[in-house]
């Protein structure tokens, strides 16, 4: 497979873009049609959170599918997927605060030390909130190696995710989608720890069968 561009890639950025907006139109048009279930509220906070992982999840897939494919400008595409699941969190926490708690300040903090499901699921908000602050140009540029580590955090804000999850469904003992959730983020963390040495080790194996 030949090495896509810099420049190839950002082409396909708007498209991208675009598809990441998918579940935002299409709630925006069941509302439209008044098709939000019975219990839009519900319906809209449960979505969002689970377009929240989905696109943390594609943002922790870019890249393995960078180093499997050999495709080293697949990382410019990192940056959109971390926003939109930043997006879709944003919107999730919004949902609990508005319709759960009315924005009171007090009732809100009261609830995430009551609850731990909530208090998971706001430190992985805080974590999604500190890297989209800083997935710019410039803060890169001003943090140095320090952005490296920051973003690394990703990497801790997946598994809280997970478990906010987990306790929510907790409650109602309906563990099969998040279980799958569940393994699907334990196999892209587990990449990060040993992919690199298995390609590595695969990728002259892989040189000698396309040159043949």
């Amino acid at each position: 497979m030949p090495r896509l561009t810099a420049a190839q890639v950002d082409r396909v950025k708007p498209a991208l873009f675009l598809l990441g907006l998918l579940p935002f139109v299409r709630w925006v048009w069941l509302g439209w049609q008044d098709e939000l279930t019975a219990n839009p509220m519900e319906f809209l906070t449960r979505s969002s959170g689970t377009w929240a992982l989905i696109c943390l999840m594609v943002t922790l897939l870019v890249s393995p599918c960078r180093e499997w494919f050999n495709q080293p400008a697949l990382i410019r595409s990192r940056r959109l997927f971390g926003l939109f699941a930043f997006f879709y969190a944003a919107l999730h926490a919004l949902a609990w605060a508005w319709w759960d708690q009315g924005f009171g300040l007090s009732a809100m903090w009261q609830d995430i030390l009551d609850r731990p499901f909530i208090t998971v699921g706001a430190s992985a908000f805080l974590v999604l909130l500190a890297l989209a602050l800083t997935s710019s140009g410039w803060a890169m540029r001003k943090l140095g190696k320090r952005w490296k580590w920051l973003h690394r955090f990703i990497y801790l804000a997946a598994p809280l995710v997970i478990l906010h999850y987990w306790w929510h469904k907790e409650g109602k003992n309906d563990f099969q989608e998040v279980t799958i959730y569940g393994i699907l983020v334990a196999l892209l963390l587990l990449w990060r720890l040993v992919g690199p040495r298995v390609m590595a080790r695969l990728r002259p194996g892989i040189k000698k069968v396309s040159a043949n």
